[in-house]
């Protein structure tokens, strides 16, 4: 981290992240209409099981993140999109308690991103900005080890520890990756580990644009992949009601 040298809110649109959001969204879409498929309809898809399903949800979650610590540099109201965010996550909150398909939304991904985009609003307030390769490759590399967190070890492989089971013991840090025994959600990412993802994409990206993006990355256009990637949030508000009403219909369960 080091002061304010860097200008954020730039006009600037590179391409390439609104290409690379699409193709998350697009994967996200899948990802849930089989899980939906599977959980929801009770449709036995033999091949969508771990480990295909853990690493299919880290390459959507992991790429959302990272890209939303990216756009901290085109933001100019930080706080103003920390407040969308948690908006969003209240409304979905609220959505799932009431409809009881699956366990409510507890800290889910858009609380995540509205937690996080926080804490950078916060730091930019403060006159710091977190930039640079090697640091974002540190925060990256610092994700890894804290991934666990929520599960009660911290570590890569064999080198893990186990933490004392008392951090568990309360019901109220769950939003900061300690969940209690009790605690159930169908979406969970807490501020630990995900910070660290997130200022590793805010990081890489300020150094990236300090450099200069390729005009090939500038313009990574593919048709309605990258319009797609321009409405994430609408996108995912309203993607998994009618992935629902589909999945119902297709399984005979819910008639037309």
């Amino acid at each position: 981290m080091t002061p304010a040298r860097f200008s954020s809110g730039s006009e600037l649109r590179i391409v390439f992240f609104d290409t690379w959001r699409g193709l998350s969204i697009i994967s996200m879409v899948l990802f849930h209409f089989a899980y939906d498929l599977v959980y929801i309809e009770d449709l036995a898809l033999l091949w969508f099981t771990r480990p295909l399903t853990d690493l299919w949800g880290a390459s959507i979650s992991w790429s959302f993140l990272f890209i939303a610590g990216s756009m901290c540099s085109f933001s100019k109201n930080a706080l103003k999109r920390a407040f969308i965010y948690g908006l969003f996550a209240l409304m979905i909150y609220v959505a799932t308690s009431i409809a009881r398909i699956d366990a409510p939304i507890s800290f889910g991904i858009i609380y995540c991103m509205a937690a996080c985009t926080l804490i950078e609003a916060l730091l930019q307030k403060c006159g710091i900005f977190v930039q640079g390769y090697t640091t974002a490759a540190l925060l990256f590399i610092l994700f890894l080890v804290l991934y666990n967190l929520p599960s009660g070890t911290v570590g890569i492989g064999p080198l893990c520890i186990r933490l004392p089971s008392t951090l568990y013991a309360t019901g109220y840090l769950a939003w900061l990756g300690f969940p209690g025994l009790h605690f159930i959600t169908s979406d969970y990412y807490p501020l630990l580990p995900y910070l660290l993802l997130y200022l590793s994409g805010a990081a890489c990206n300020r150094a990236a644009l300090a450099q200069g993006y390729t005009p090939a990355l500038q313009r990574l256009y593919i048709p309605v992949v990258s319009e797609i990637g321009k409405y994430p949030l609408v996108i995912y508000i309203l993607h998994q009601p009618l992935l629902l009403l589909i999945a119902g219909v297709l399984t005979g369960h819910m008639p037309i």
